[in-house]
């Protein structure tokens, strides 16, 4: 039987520490290989380059930079670096959590999306907390659930975001399996100014509020457990097609 290809990617750039963490922990699972963006790509969701042509540099045996999108880097390891489709795909280890609505902007979550989509397993990793991070215990996780993954089916159409929290091995309280919850941030967009007095916006930072229950993935980690969410690709809200097909007659 040959051996478990592993591609291991994320959006903090090929040389962030996690990425390497993450690496070195699924290395012993089978021939890890890392696509990497060449610089931080954090918030760029699903994005696509198609506005100019990529450049792919190979650093070492098994490290690969790309001066493109997450998405870039495991569309293009899929089809034109790896030897064969890979058996697993690994995004991470973010630093920073990535719960409830943080998802739809995450590259570390949207690079796992394009490895679902291709029908290769694929987890996406991150550590919550504040820096500086530290990486063993959230690696010491990574390749447990990498190791099931491996050794079980995901559910269809569906990759795993995982969330962990900023504790000693001893101190995490388990593993929850959740739904993503709901975050909404106040006061995230600041007003600055150029030396001209041109008023600017940046975006970021401000105060976090949460919703959606017990059983989502803040309240895991807020309770210091392992949240493990299944995003599924089909973004259909059924109850909501099931509405319309009842209530809205043409």
């Amino acid at each position: 039987m040959s051996q478990h290809l592993i591609l291991v990617t994320n959006d903090d750039g090929v040389h962030a520490p996690g990425i390497h963490a993450l690496y070195e922990a699924v290395s012993s699972l089978g021939e890890a290989v890392i696509v990497a963006p060449e610089r931080d790509n954090s918030a760029v969701s699903h994005s696509l380059t198609m506005n100019r042509p990529l450049r792919v540099v190979q650093l070492e045996r098994h490290i690969h930079t790309i001066d493109g999108t997450p998405t870039d880097c495991v569309t293009i390891a899929i089809n034109k670096i790896l030897r064969r489709k890979p058996d697993l795909l690994v995004s991470g280890i973010n630093p920073g959590a990535n719960l409830g609505d943080d998802i739809s902007y995450s590259g570390t979550v949207s690079a796992a999306i394009e490895g679902t989509m291709y029908s290769i397993p694929s987890l996406a990793f991150s550590l919550g907390g504040n820096p500086p991070f530290d990486f063993e215990v959230t690696a010491a996780v990574a390749w447990k659930l990498a190791s099931m993954a491996l050794a079980m089916h995901l559910p269809p159409n569906s990759l795993l975001n995982i969330n962990i929290p900023p504790l000693a091995a001893g101190e995490i309280r388990g593993i929850r399996f959740t739904r993503q919850g709901r975050r909404i941030y106040r006061d995230a967009i600041q007003e600055t100014f150029d030396p001209w007095g041109r008023k600017h916006y940046w975006i970021g930072g401000g105060v976090a509020h949460w919703s959606g229950g017990d059983d989502t993935d803040a309240e895991a980690m807020r309770n210091g457990y392992i949240s493990v969410t299944p995003i599924q690709l089909d973004l259909t809200n059924h109850a909501g097609l099931a509405y319309l097909e009842r209530q809205w007659q043409m």
